[in-house]
């Protein structure tokens, strides 16, 4: 996208659309899209207001060159048609805004399907709303037809629609063709946000900040902590679009008139371009899905509750009516949810509800109403953010068997006082069994260091404290422990929170204070909710925090923490090489060993043991302990079939492992016909202590160095044979037994 992401001559950036690659072939589907184009039609001489405004916006798309009429198609060229409709917003009923329908389908394919989504660059609502509320002076903006104003290459033109010609619905129906991004492509949103970053690269830091961190989409908001400032950011940002990308910032508003009447009339906001700036009260603006009282700088919802169906799907439509992104009603909302999983539990979609349930839901509607009363200040405090002396975070979290919260607020100082205000919440249902209230509650604790860790990083603002409360002790038990073990439900969550915070951050608050248990609870009116949800405990504003560790509450009877098994292992080959120190004979040695191993295996079977075969075994065993201890690095490689270090003091003697695991000398003579001892002597260790016992054993056979090097090299290699010889004849002298003749007798 770097690469071809290109402004052509009139200033305007151009762009491909991300075919994905291989694809399907793109099948002419104009015979759907036009029986599509005819139902469009009978709609629009039905409703003659309707028509009208379809009208209007087809004139601007086609007036801003985002469409033209289409050329004749060469033959067999690929061509596809984008059916059309129209939506209105629920808020806007004076404005409809035409969809290009690219996920339609024909014979299996549609060009959504066909086309790469691409990342998501928008940015976060919620953080962009956050940041709105930070300062004393608002200025919001929208960049105009933002789709539209970004082109497609010449090649990928032949995205066609059907409409009337010269735009009079009293024509035919005749070809038109998209030269720009549409309003209905899933990459479109991605190339437009990155079209529209790009134009502002070489811009001025605050610009560049403006623009890349609070846009959603094409809505822009923001606020200052002066006049002078907004009026300047947003003069700069509109010349550096229009200079950059054709891009034209508009619909200005503001929660000052002075702001407002700094800008052209044509560049201002609808409902303020008809007003007398200098008397009039200011309107109320609706965007994001936010309802802005400019004059009262406030929050103000607007509800407009539809008569819905009393079945699942209509109370579902009636729930997600009301906007909520930053939790000031959350309360209120989730009576309305717990209804819902209720109904979802024995009822179809479309399925008529019982009596009971529809008394609960007109109960719920009507209290929803009461909502118009609530006002919200914009303004996190009287002054702005930018000259404050200190900002805290103070998050609460609790949970209930019907849900968990989690409240943030924020602590400004300034000049010796403090004020707190609300930031966001947020409620979710808790599972409807399965759950202890203890793991509810360490739910709750996990939601609560997500929304402090999303307040943190969305204020963009620095924070000098981040405090959490929770009223059970048994949770803050979990976080500070030290000593104990938990289960995985348990353990998985505490490290979510410690991943974000601090044992030293979680601080016990009592039920009473805690202003999290009315999100799990709910609360029914407008009036309980600003008292007990969104006006912060006065306790916050002269709060100071002591470190304290909180320990496990009853750890023995707590079916969460692992019971403490105690054991004790002891090493096979550290006693026998223990005890083979002891000996100073080989054969006692063996002897010994022999008789223990014969014990062991009667205990096992009663047959016959042959003990020939048992003492092999145990000079076996015993050579192999030897060279594990002392060669365990080279065994362990040999082991899993990797060669053994160069640097190792065996490497030279190309050494294996023979089928007993004993540590022997490879080579070429192992294709040889000498018997494997002589072929591939054993490996030993002039430290080893069952070396010095062999060596031994042979001297008192042989009694002669120079043919007990010869035996011995036989079935042995030792390193440093003959030095290790010496060492040991010279403090072990063996009185050497007489030859006796063949004539000689014994007295």
């Amino acid at each position: 996208m770097d690469t071809e992401c290109v402004r052509n001559e009139q200033g305007n950036w151009m762009a491909p659309l991300p075919f994905r690659s291989p694809r399907e072939a793109m099948p002419n589907n104009k015979p759907v899209a036009l029986k599509r184009a005819k139902f469009l039609d009978v709609s629009l001489r039905r409703d003659r207001v309707k028509h009208d405004h379809f009208v209007e916006f087809m004139q601007k798309v086609i007036d801003s060159g985002a469409a033209e009429v289409a050329p004749d198609l060469s033959h067999g060229k690929e061509v596809w048609y984008l059916p059309i409709f129209g939506v209105y917003h629920p808020k806007k009923p004076d404005k409809i805004r035409g969809v290009f329908d690219s996920s339609a389908t024909y014979q299996g394919v549609s060009l959504n399907k066909v086309l790469m989504s691409g990342p998501n660059l928008t940015n976060s609502l919620v953080g962009i709303l956050m940041r709105f509320r930070k300062n004393e002076y608002a200025i919001s903006g929208d960049i105009e037809q933002m789709f539209y104003s970004f082109l497609v290459k010449e090649e990928h033109r032949d995205l066609r629609f059907l409409w009337y010609k010269d735009n009079n619905t009293e024509n035919e129906l005749t070809d038109y063709r998209m030269c720009a991004h549409v309003f209905g492509n899933s990459p479109s949103p991605a190339v437009a946000t990155y079209g529209l970053r790009k134009s502002v690269l070489s811009a001025e830091t605050d610009v560049r900040e403006f623009v890349n961190s609070n846009f959603y989409v094409d809505d822009a908001f923001t606020s200052l902590s002066t006049k002078k400032e907004a009026i300047e950011l947003m003069k700069r940002t509109q010349k550096t679009l229009e200079r950059e990308g054709n891009l034209r910032l508009h619909k200005i508003v503001s929660n000052s008139p002075d702001v407002m009447q700094s800008f052209q009339k044509e560049d201002l906001g609808k409902e303020v371009k008809s007003i007398n700036l200098d008397v009039d009260a200011l309107p109320i603006h609706q965007s994001l899905g936010m309802s802005w009282d400019m004059d009262k700088d406030s929050f103000v919802f607007d509800i407009q509750l539809q008569n819905k169906p009393h079945t699942r799907r209509g109370f579902l439509s009636l729930l997600h009516s009301i906007y909520d992104p930053l939790g000031f009603v959350a309360p209120m909302l989730l009576e309305g949810k717990i209804i819902l999983r209720e109904i979802a539990a024995i009822s179809d979609w479309d399925q008529a509800l019982d009596a009971k349930y529809i008394d609960r839901w007109e109960r719920w509607r009507t209290s929803i109403q009461s909502l118009e009363t609530l006002v919200i200040p914009r303004t996190y405090a009287s002054i702005s953010l930018s000259v404050t002396k200190g900002v805290e975070i103070h998050i609460f979290c609790d949970a209930s068997q019907d849900a968990i919260a989690a409240v943030a607020y924020l602590k400004v100082k300034h000049e010796g006082s403090s004020h707190c205000s609300f930031v966001f919440g947020k409620v979710k249902l808790a599972p409807s069994h399965g759950h202890t209230i203890p793991r509810l509650e360490l739910c709750a604790a996990v939601l609560a260091t997500e929304v402090g860790k999303t307040v943190t990083q969305s204020l963009h603002h620095p924070v000098s404290n981040v405090q959490y409360y929770s009223d059970s002790r048994v949770v803050l038990g979990y976080i500070h422990n030290k000593m104990r073990r938990f289960y995985n439900y348990v353990s998985n969550r505490v490290d979510r929170i410690l991943s974000i915070s601090q044992p030293s951050q979680l601080s016990y608050v009592s039920t009473k204070e805690n202003l999290a248990d009315h999100g799990t609870r709910g609360l029914q009116t407008a009036e309980l909710l600003h008292e007990k949800w969104l006006k912060a405990p006065e306790v916050l504003n002269n709060a100071t925090h002591e470190i304290e560790d909180y320990p496990l509450v009853v750890p023995d009877a707590d079916k969460e923490i692992r019971v403490e098994v105690y054991a004790t292992k002891a090493s096979v080959d550290h006693v026998v090489n223990e005890k083979s120190a002891e000996f100073s004979s080989w054969s006692r040695l063996v002897s010994a060993m022999s008789v223990l191993k014969s014990c062991m295996r009667r205990q096992k079977c009663q047959k016959a043991i042959n003990d020939l075969s048992i003492r092999q075994d145990t000079e076996n065993f015993l050579l192999c302990l030897a060279q594990r201890q002392h060669f365990a690095e080279d065994v362990c490689s040999l082991q899993h079939g990797s060669a053994v270090d160069k640097s190792s003091t065996i490497a030279s003697l190309s050494p294996y492992l023979d089928e007993q695991g004993i540590l022997r000398v490879g080579g070429r003579l192992n294709q040889g016909a000498l018997p494997i001892e002589q072929r591939n002597p054993i490996i030993l260790s002039k430290d080893m202590h069952v070396t010095k016992l062999i060596i031994r054993h042979f001297h008192e056979k042989v009694a002669h160095q120079g043919r007990l090097i010869r035996e011995l090299k036989k079935i042995l290699t030792i390193i440093s044979t003959a030095l290790t010889i010496e060492h040991q004849m010279e403090h072990r002298r063996t009185p050497s037994k007489p030859e006796v003749g063949p004539g000689a007798r014994e007295e």
